[in-house]
């Protein structure tokens, strides 16, 4: 299969769809005893976003709550809870764990979903047309994230991008080859060889 660099570009990838408006948890399946199935996302709350979280069978528990800065929520029989860098999946365990001394047998199913994300930032650093601090309601991916930026200037060494995430200890570096996707004839082979990861808020791109 080939496909361009513009349509690359353009290529919305799966990683992408995960915070657009994040639909993970909004679209589930239900069983027959008419609870939903668990929910399973990749998408990691964020100071800001707004979640809905439903205890099934307990109308009091129902909550829209928005992260705090310090990315806890408060949620009734639970107290405060630390959701910041969790899945929606994450947080529905981690209430219903909270909530089992509340009741004599089994605590009712617990959904969690991501209404409305805060956004996002990343900074891009280096040969590309607009360097700078870029802020997204979505995820996006190095490719992607690179074009929000002008796409590589003259010169880019296409082959060589660095993606810096975290500090200290936590620190982790990626180095992505994209310097093929750039050229004619592009095929999977190229892009499942490129490395390319998904940018995440703080992280920082190196185009040289």
């Amino acid at each position: 299969m080939v496909i361009s660099a513009i349509a690359l570009l353009a290529l919305p990838m799966a990683n992408m769809a995960h915070a657009q408006a994040p639909a993970q948890a909004a679209s589930r399946s239900t069983t027959t005893a008419g609870q939903p199935t668990p929910s399973i996302s990749t998408y990691r709350i964020n100071p800001g976003d707004d979640l809905n979280i439903y205890v099934w069978g307990e109308e009091r528990l129902q909550r829209q709550l928005k992260v705090l800065p310090d990315g806890t929520i408060a949620f009734p029989l639970v107290g405060q809870l630390k959701v910041s860098g969790l899945r929606p999946q994450d947080v529905e365990k981690l209430v219903s764990e909270r909530l089992r001394d509340q009741y004599r047998g089994d605590v009712p199913f617990v959904t969690v979903t991501v209404t409305d994300t805060a956004g996002m930032s990343f900074s891009i650093m280096g040969k590309v047309r607009s360097p700078g601090v870029f802020n997204t309601n979505r995820y996006v991916n190095v490719l992607q994230a690179i074009s929000l930026a002008g796409g590589p200037a003259e010169f880019a060494n296409m082959d060589n991008v660095t993606l810096i995430r975290g500090a200290g200890d936590q620190m982790k570096v990626y180095h992505v080859h994209l310097g093929q996707l750039f050229k004619s004839g592009v095929n999977t082979g190229d892009v499942q060889r490129a490395g390319i990861v998904t940018v995440e808020p703080g992280d920082v791109i190196i185009v040289p």
